[in-house]
């Protein structure tokens, strides 16, 4: 902002950081975010430790551990079956189908537009390359479209369903037949 200066300010980093945002009404929007920021962090700035853990840690959930996996198939017969086969080899907890979506997308040169559904999987952060495996093995298309995310946070009762349900598959070194 040309023109406007900030008072001199003798203070630690985050907190003249702080202060010199809150003066200028002009990024009041940005000081406001500020807000948002995990307590752990503001804590730092303050210099004092963090008075809570955090959810993560007190749910015993561990951030990343499980996945939501997505999956777009041509047709929801398509989608039905690679469902039911990856909960019944519980490489997954759950899998939602999400229909008639469209997806435009360029494939050897071409803008393309197709209407698919929508496969959101939730597994086990370690099953993930097994699941992607498996899908690619029956999967219609050349290049299957298989990719994860991990979940930071959640239900935490969800969360440990979902690594109940497929832990007996990520114990083990191979993928049920």
């Amino acid at each position: 902002m040309r023109g406007v200066r900030a008072p001199a300010i003798l203070l630690g980093g985050g907190a003249a950081l702080l202060l010199s945002l809150l003066w200028m009404p002009a990024l009041l929007p940005v000081a406001s975010r500020l807000l948002l920021l995990p307590r752990a962090l503001l804590s730092m700035a303050s210099g004092s430790p963090p008075s809570q853990p955090s959810p993560a840690s007190s749910s015993g959930y561990v951030p990343g551990s499980v996945s939501a996996a997505f999956v777009t198939c041509p047709n929801e017969k398509v989608a039905k079956e690679i469902a039911r086969a990856v909960v019944e080899k519980r490489l997954a907890a759950c899998v939602n189908l999400i229909p008639q979506i469209t997806s435009i997308y360029e494939w050897k040169g071409k803008i393309e537009e197709d209407s698919e559904v929508l496969m959101m999987i939730k597994t086990q952060s370690s099953l993930v390359p097994a699941l992607t495996d498996f899908v690619r093995s029956v999967h219609p298309y050349e290049v299957a479209e298989v990719i994860a995310l991990p979940v930071e946070q959640g239900n935490s009762p969800y969360l440990h369903w979902v690594r109940q349900v497929t832990e007996s598959i990520s114990d083990s070194s191979t993928v049920p037949p």
